[in-house]
């Protein structure tokens, strides 16, 4: 496999009559590599997200697993993608959480005890085994964020496609999160607002801005810098005025 994720010339629009609010996205991402994908609010992370599974109309070339997406590969290629959407409660379904994540691997066939077996270890990992009987609309924000991750986790996929999440977790969370996504042997594209998960998590930073990359490298302190242009010279944190 040449690329886990690549969109080539890719530029996105709602409707016809609408402004792009993508342009011209050119962007590789290699297998076992994690690109975390920041820029402020309407820059367009979300919406790279749905193109890259085709949940928006795109113009370009986008392939997953060197697979180019089409009508024809849509369901195919979502088999191959772990997808967590930025608020948790659009894909969680079913009225316990045990079914929701076992869901995931019997779409794809597994019958349902060997599900709901193999589903365990990935909920035991994200802490979220005790609430296997619980229902969805019992669950604190934090705790519902981590069952939708375990649901796009479960079925091992070579590409994840992350919104926001480490969004309403605490800081332990948040920590333990960043450690089991990096334990992953998986390609990734997680759009976050939260440098500091990103430096835990990512070896590349993507920045969006006016519908197109403006800095695509190595180094979260360059990204720092281009958010924040008053930085200190030790670690890069922003120096605000006061």
């Amino acid at each position: 496999m040449k690329s886990a994720l690549s969109f080539c010339n890719v530029s996105v629009r709602y409707r016809p009559q609408d402004p792009f609010v993508l342009t011209g996205i050119s962007l590789d991402i290699a297998p076992g590599e994690r690109v975390a994908l920041l820029g402020l609010n309407g820059s367009g992370k979300t919406t790279l997200l749905y193109a890259a599974v085709g949940l928006v109309p795109f113009d370009g070339c986008i392939s997953i697993c060197d697979v180019e997406l089409s009508r024809a590969t849509e369901r195919s290629i979502r088999d191959h993608v772990g997808f967590l959407f930025g608020i948790p409660e659009d894909q969680i379904l079913f009225p316990n959480v045990l079914d929701d994540i076992a869901f995931t691997l019997e779409r794809r066939g597994v019958p349902r005890v060997e599900a709901r077996q193999r589903v365990l270890p990935v909920m035991k990992r994200l802490g979220v085994e005790d609430l296997a009987a619980r229902p969805p609309h019992r669950l604190s924000h934090g705790q519902m964020q981590r069952v939708a991750l375990a649901g796009a986790l479960v079925s091992n996929p070579p590409l994840l496609l992350l919104d926001e999440p480490s969004a309403a977790l605490d800081p332990v969370g948040k920590k333990e999160t960043a450690e089991l996504l990096v334990s992953l042997n998986t390609a990734m594209l997680i759009a976050t607002h939260d440098l500091d998960f990103a430096r835990l998590t990512c070896n590349r930073f993507v920045v969006l801005a006016n519908g197109i990359i403006a800095q695509d490298g190595s180094s979260p302190e360059r990204i720092a810098r281009y958010w924040y242009p008053q930085t200190d010279n030790t670690n890069g944190q922003a120096i605000r005025k006061t």
